[in-house]
């Protein structure tokens, strides 16, 4: 079997996708924020701000409503759970030792979003049986 093609184990995000993101997250802030990714294959289409259930610092759990309501409004869409967003509001932008344990969706992209000497910055992984692997982010044109 042949070497995997890059691109497709990267994030595609749009500019305004990955803007929605950190506004979210800068909004929330000293909060984790959290919220959903969806899409087809790994190409984003929609982003989903949610609740943070857990009103937290320092973990985020997304609103059990929130959850049904996006995951309903995928399925009506034919669209797929591409990832997971939260933010890690003191850095740094990686997974975390809880973020491993509870990655309950490995064929779901986690983004985490942090600020790096003062600008926030997004970084994406696959997070499979414990194993945490970077995925690329490559911004692409709206649809």
């Amino acid at each position: 079997m042949g070497d995997l093609d890059p691109e497709a184990e990267s994030l595609d995000l749009t500019v305004e996708s990955a803007q929605r993101i950190l506004t979210h997250v800068q909004a929330e802030w000293p909060l984790e924020a959290c919220g959903l990714l969806g899409g087809i294959g790994r190409r984003v289409l929609a982003v989903y701000p949610t609740r943070n259930e857990l009103a937290s610092p320092v973990r985020y759990r997304v609103h059990p409503d929130d959850l049904i309501r996006v995951i309903h409004e995928l399925e009506e869409r034919g669209w797929e759970l591409v990832g997971i967003y939260h933010s890690h509001p003191h850095g740094p932008p990686v997974p975390s030792a809880t973020d491993v344990a509870e990655a309950y969706y490995p064929e779901a992209v986690y983004v985490i979003a942090a600020p790096v000497q003062g600008e926030w910055r997004l970084r994406a992984f696959r997070i499979t049986d414990g194993a945490v692997r970077e995925v690329p982010i490559r911004l692409v044109k709206s649809p």
